[in-house]
């Protein structure tokens, strides 16, 4: 299992997603299935980043990237406000851009990209997993 502590800042959101790259490549995925597992680590490291520590300036993200057969396992951790993403609507893509709902792109990009995707909030920790297989 690869772990790495970032701070959580959207400067470093490029570390993050060359990161999840890196463990994607030794696991035999494509180009196009690592493209889609680096829009899906960096929807959720914004969300933490922007929601979990709104006004928070020293705060940290924990990414766990790991290779389990042929999936990858996307694991970020944070101790930010807990967020119940069973709360957030589908946003209606045939709307209008000015129309449109703020927010819920990103949980429906995750959702979209990822075979699996669950949030655990327990304490003061929450748990965002994201797993992908293999085309």
């Amino acid at each position: 299992m690869s772990k790495i502590t970032y701070p959580a800042k959207f400067e470093f959101l490029d570390e993050i997603r060359e990161f999840v790259a890196e463990v994607a490549r030794a696991g035999g995925f494509t180009e196009k299935e690592i493209y889609s597992l680096q829009l899906a680590a960096d929807e959720a490291a914004s969300n933490i980043i922007e929601h979990a520590y709104v006004g928070v300036t020293d705060a940290t993200l924990d990414l766990n990237c790991e290779l389990q057969g042929d999936a990858i396992v996307i694991t970020m951790r944070d101790q930010g406000a807990p967020f119940n993403p069973a709360k957030v609507k589908q946003p209606n893509l045939k709307a209008k851009l000015s129309e449109r709902q703020i927010g819920g792109l990103g949980v429906y990009l995750m959702r979209k990209l990822m075979d699996e995707v669950h949030y655990e909030s327990k304490g003061k920790t929450n748990t965002l997993t994201m797993i992908k297989r293999r085309a």
